[in-house]
């Protein structure tokens, strides 16, 4: 396959490729357009990178491409820009939009095509899903914006479905505790007891090692958080929100860290394996790390066998928070233990223990210019 570029006017560089007809194996000559290109040096340069497309099938044409064509082409674009269980999430997601719309060519996507598309997915889909599907055709049409093969952004002119929050399941002090003494002697006890005193997500759980933890300063370092893909394979990454953060333990943790530490180094020395800093604080009964899902799965059957209120494994780092506003720790503090990217996500997730604190600053107003008027009167 060889090519050439073209000047058309002043400054409109065009690429001209020869290709082979794939019916008469005649040779015809393709036009495409070059608006990037300042210059003869950059149109040549992206004539190569089309070439280079067409080669390796890589290569969308705008006036055949499909909407499946496309979204297989964005995905695996995505591939170096995500981590991996989002790539299996976008995957997913994919495959809910492509029998609906997936044969509809690219440039030809209209709003009303893809209204319809959402009517017909929330009948067998939560709105939740549905709504996943609106960001990511949304994010993906936006892309093909970028490279010039839609003119404009259809998911724009479309309403994403409403999603109702589902009320958090948060544990008051006392149910905490019973769940803490319930768990007490079990594999669960330490990742409930940091998940309930320190917020910690799952990911974060699992790969917690002893190398972070300095229980002289009371300070745990949480700098990686375990994945595990839809093949079954756990993966270490950086916490959620990508950015490390210290978390200080309660002196109630520290002590029963200090017994879990000299208990579970005599267990792995029963079996062979000495104790390190790379240890992982919390391990399954068979001294292996935990992988993500078995972590819930495990807590889940913990749950129900124990009587205790049924709460996922999130829900404890719901009640910590919680735990934090309602004792009027400034929401600051709060979105920093828990690792939030912004104070926002912080208040909209805990909104509901709002109500309380609005009532004790009412109060503190009101006793202070209480004290004030009465000095003014007298």
């Amino acid at each position: 396959m060889r090519g050439h570029v073209r000047e058309r006017g002043r400054g409109h560089w065009y690429a001209v490729i020869d290709i082979r007809d794939p019916v008469t194996g005649k040779r015809r000559r393709k036009w495409h357009s070059l608006p990037d290109a300042k210059g003869k040096r950059q149109a040549e340069v992206a004539c190569a990178h089309l070439i280079a497309e067409m080669a390796s099938g890589t290569y969308l044409e705008p006036a055949r491409t499909t909407v499946a064509a496309f979204l297989n082409h964005w995905h695996a674009y995505k591939r170096a820009e995500i981590s991996p269980r989002s790539f299996e999430n976008y995957g997913e997601v994919i495959r809910n939009i492509v029998p609906a719309i997936g044969n509809v060519t690219l440039l030809k996507l209209q709003p009303a095509v893809i209204a319809q598309m959402y009517a017909v997915a929330l009948k067998r889909l939560s709105p939740r899903s549905v709504q996943m599907m609106h960001r990511l055709l949304s994010q993906a049409c936006k892309q093909a914006v970028k490279w010039q093969l839609l003119p404009i952004n259809p998911c724009d002119a479309v309403a994403a479905p409403r999603v109702e929050r589902k009320q958090m399941r948060v544990l008051d002090a006392d149910r905490a505790a019973a769940l803490i003494e319930a768990a007490r002697g079990r594999v669960m006890f330490m990742p409930v007891l940091l998940g309930l005193m320190c917020g910690l997500r799952r990911g974060e759980l699992a790969a917690l090692t002893w190398r972070h933890v300095d229980l002289d300063a009371a300070r745990m370092q949480i700098v990686v958080s375990a994945e595990q893909t839809g093949q079954g394979g756990v993966r270490i990454k950086p916490p959620k929100s990508g950015r490390s953060r210290v978390v200080a333990i309660p002196a109630l943790v520290v002590e029963e860290l200090r017994r879990h530490r000299i208990k579970q180094a005599e267990e792995l020395l029963s079996v062979g394996v000495r104790q390190s800093d790379e240890t992982c604080v919390c391990l399954q009964t068979d001294y292996q790390p935990w992988a993500p899902r078995n972590l819930s799965s495990t807590f889940i059957k913990f749950v129900l066998i124990s009587g205790v209120p049924r709460v996922r494994l999130h829900d404890l780092r719901h009640s910590h928070a919680t735990h934090l506003l309602a004792a009027n720790v400034h929401p600051k503090i709060v979105q920093e233990r828990l690792g939030h990217a912004n104070i926002g996500i912080t208040m909209d997730l805990y909104t509901h223990v709002m109500p309380g604190m609005q009532d004790e600053a009412a109060s503190r107003v009101d006793a202070s210019l209480r004290v004030a008027l009465g000095k003014y009167k007298r």
